[in-house]
């Protein structure tokens, strides 16, 4: 029997659920729903759920740990050579990991210091010179919303100094802001909040225009408030993970 069938149909079941979801707040947004990317966060979920999902028309996914995403992107690769997968790290990352993450990694969405930024612009100044990428890389700026040191994030009164800081840079393209909503608040005010920096970020760097905010238990409220990208495990891939931890 061929066990790749019922979990197939147990993904598309799952994402038809979940476009319908995102459909329906992007129309009480006012919003097309071409405007909101879906990230499909497969961590712990082993490469060939990324397959199938790519089967699926997903072309997006994203990643928490550098040490699992490298070998996954290289599986999948093997197992659909035709699928142009993005990749998108969207996990805390530390400067230790700058050179492995930006083999595999198209965006990074975790940036949150000077530190971390100077490191992942150095690894992709050397990956370009050694011909490990030709691009530079999309980042995003986390944003804190709850000044919680053990969630990451920069604070909101330093936004403004890092994006400065990421646009000197000329092998990393600020592309816009992330940001995870507090746990013990209201997730359409911090969504709020954080719509509201992402239009000051724009006036000084207008293609800064990413918005990547909403999960699995709160993607409307963030789409309401201008989400461009959700980032979306449970809802998709469900509770449990079919990989090793």
């Amino acid at each position: 029997m061929n066990t790749v069938e019922p979990r197939r149909a147990e993904l598309a079941n799952s994402l038809a659920e979940l476009e319908k979801r995102i459909a329906a707040a992007c129309a009480a947004a006012g919003r097309a729903r071409d405007e909101v990317r879906l990230i499909a966060v497969t961590k712990t979920f082993p490469a060939l759920d990324a397959a199938v999902l790519a089967d699926l028309g997903v072309t997006d996914v994203g990643e928490n740990r550098d040490q699992d995403a490298g070998p996954k992107r290289a599986e999948v690769a093997e197992l659909r050579p035709e699928a142009a997968l993005r990749w998108h790290m969207v996990g805390r990352l530390q400067r230790n990991k700058a050179r492995s993450v930006v083999r595999w990694a198209d965006e990074v969405q975790s940036v949150d210091s000077d530190r971390l930024a100077d490191a992942l612009a150095k690894a992709v100044h050397v990956a370009r010179d050694t011909g490990v990428r030709e691009h530079p890389l999309d980042v995003l700026i986390q944003v804190s919303l709850d000044d919680d040191p053990a969630r990451g994030g920069c604070p909101l009164d330093e936004l403004g100094r890092l994006a400065d800081h990421l646009a000197r840079a000329d092998d990393l393209r600020l592309r816009g802001l992330m940001a995870v909503a507090p746990l013990a608040a209201d997730p359409a005010e911090a969504f709020a909040r954080l719509a509201r920096a992402g239009e000051r970020l724009r006036e000084d760097h207008p293609n800064a225009t990413v918005l990547s905010a909403g999960m699995s238990h709160d993607l409307e409220q963030a789409i309401a408030h201008g989400s461009t990208c959700v980032r979306v495990g449970t809802a998709l891939l469900g509770g449990r993970g079919l990989a090793s931890p």
